[in-house]
């Protein structure tokens, strides 16, 4: 599994330093930026895992202002705003507004962030590292940053969801992905009865845009359970 990919900002060097250092004990691949024009090039080149912001941050722009905008340009991003201890109930409502996946107060300890983190992975519809990356399998292609797929290099149409769903697959190939855990981190709602036949209906047509193409099955049923990602050759 590729390392997460995290993107920290904040204007504060001792604090900065202090907060790369220990996510990258902790085994994340750590990004260091200071202002609002380095966080939005690094944000659009990287597609990073994870966006860490300093809800106080000073520019332009401020905290909330980089958020709005990373959150107008990826609408998958996932973002941590970080506030003061003596910030207000209204700066947090504010960064949730911006478009903040979460918002944290500092101080707090690293076990507590990283286990904070590591649940908004797991509501991710991509595994950590491949967000923005190019995923293979057989002869098909997946480009997560641009949402198009690809078989044997000729383009493969599939609608947004489609495409979301089957990343989500390929992103843990070979793993058995649960109904209820598709449908709340490609739908972002809690599985129902009227979500778990969208899923089957996505799945059949997405089954049926890669039979057109390629030469391998991918999409295997469990039955009861859920679905699992595994390239074989067709029989």
């Amino acid at each position: 599994m590729q390392p997460t990919v995290l993107i920290t900002v904040e204007d504060n060097e001792s604090v900065l330093a202090g907060q790369a250092h220990n996510l990258t004990q902790q085994g994340f691949d750590v990004y260091k930026v200071s202002s609002e024009d380095q966080a939005l090039t690094l944000t659009r080149d990287l597609r990073p895992d994870l966006i860490m912001i300093d809800l106080m941050l000073q520019g332009e722009k401020s905290g909330i202002g980089v958020c709005e905008t990373i959150r107008r340009e990826d609408r998958d991003a996932l973002i941590m705003m970080i506030a003061p201890k003596n910030a207000q109930g209204e700066d947090e409502i504010k960064g949730f507004e911006a478009g903040a996946n979460d918002c944290v107060t500092a101080p707090f300890g690293t076990k507590s962030l990283v286990a904070r983190i590591n649940a908004k992975f797991k509501r991710n519809p991509f595994s950590p590292g491949t967000r923005g990356k190019i995923l293979t399998a057989g002869d098909l292609e997946l480009d997560t940053k641009n949402y198009t797929a690809r078989i044997k290099k000729k383009f493969l149409y599939l609608r947004p969801m489609e495409f979301k769903l089957l990343a989500a697959l390929a992103s843990r190939s070979g793993e058995l992905k649960y109904r209820e855990e598709l449908v709340r981190e490609v739908w972002e709602h809690h599985a129902d009865v009227h979500l778990s036949r969208t899923l089957d209906v996505h799945i059949r047509s997405i089954r049926k845009a890669l039979a057109s193409e390629s030469d391998y099955e991918y999409i295997h049923t469990v039955r009861g359970l859920g679905y699992r990602f595994e390239v074989q050759t067709r029989s």
